[in-house]
């Protein structure tokens, strides 16, 4: 098995389709990080989110996910916009402005992995993005793709925070690639911003005080105690990562199916509180804001702007 050829085609392709970054780690039990996400699970810091509770044990060892996987691929996908929305109104985490990400990175996986599967020979293998029980950012870290800032997100030197992460775990050896430098520094700018207080330590987010948790994934009405604290955002929230000086180096996507909808962009407030339902499926079908639906789409807005 030639290791060397393998990696070197593998990230060859991975930056044809678009991935801006792929690295690579021993598929193996997440030791280091394991007592920090069972101390966050047990401190409740997930909220509502009791999927995050799921297949514990599969989501510190991928080898129970992909059975004989010996590497995970971690990749990165670059989706700072260029476009801005309508500063009348309320506002939408930039990874939402065009199509699901789920839908385009899924199908840029798959051919990846027909791709491997052409030059290497039979081979078993999965891809997820963030849907699935895998701690990307774990192993996104550990593949050198970046490090894990204060705000909990991956960074990467030079390039910023603004992509999504994908991972594909397979069954042969490859060159792995070893984590990077944090070079997050004495900086608490992420940590002061966040309008919630959310950020509770370095490197660990409260998922329960998050806006993004808030507005996406908490079905019932938003804590009376969080008025005045949203900062305007209706669906997500990027305060950590736009204050971060690392993103003064973020550069706009080129992946088509990204683009940002148009509709979307010249929304106003007043175009959003006159939004019907019908408009909404019609307008934002295939779109990260179906998560939300019209109702908490609604919900969101009446609590930020009324």
């Amino acid at each position: 098995m030639n290791t060397e050829s393998y990696s070197a085609f593998i990230k060859q392709e991975a930056k044809r389709l678009g991935f801006e970054y792929c690295g690579f780690s021993k598929a193996e039990f997440l030791e280091e990080e394991a007592p920090r996400f069972d101390k966050w699970l047990h401190q409740n810091m997930q909220g509502q989110m009791d999927y995050m509770a799921n297949y514990h044990d599969m989501r510190l060892d991928p080898r129970l996910l992909v059975p004989g996987a010996k590497s995970v691929i971690s990749l990165m996908l670059n989706y700072f916009p260029e476009e801005k929305q309508n500063e009348s109104a309320p506002k939408i985490s930039k990874y939402a402005y065009g199509k699901d990400y789920h839908y385009v990175i899924k199908d840029k996986l798959k051919e990846l992995l027909a791709n491997i599967r052409e030059h290497v020979g039979e081979i078993n293998g999965r891809a997820f993005v963030d849907s699935a029980p895998v701690l990307e950012r774990a192993w996104a870290a550990k593949s050198g793709l970046g490090w894990i800032g204060k705000n909990a997100q991956l960074i990467r030197p030079g390039s910023g925070s603004f992509f999504f992460l994908a991972e594909l775990i397979i069954d042969i050896e490859l060159e792995y690639d070893g984590p990077i430098k944090d070079y997050c520094g004495s900086c608490t700018r992420c940590i002061d911003a966040c309008p919630t207080q959310a950020i509770v330590g370095p490197n660990v987010v409260d998922g329960s005080k998050c806006i993004s948790y808030f507005t996406i994934e908490l079905e019932e009405a938003i804590p009376i105690e969080m008025k005045g604290k949203m900062d305007d955002w209706m669906f997500g929230c990027d305060v950590c990562q736009d204050v971060c000086p690392w993103n003064r180096f973020s550069h706009p996507h080129t992946e088509q199916k990204l683009k940002a909808n148009p509709a979307l962009l010249e929304m106003s407030k007043k175009d959003w509180e006159e939004i019907t339902e019908e408009v909404f499926k019609k307008t934002f079908a295939g779109s990260p804001l179906k998560r939300a639906g019209y109702e908490g789409i609604k919900r969101n807005l009446a609590f930020v702007t009324s």
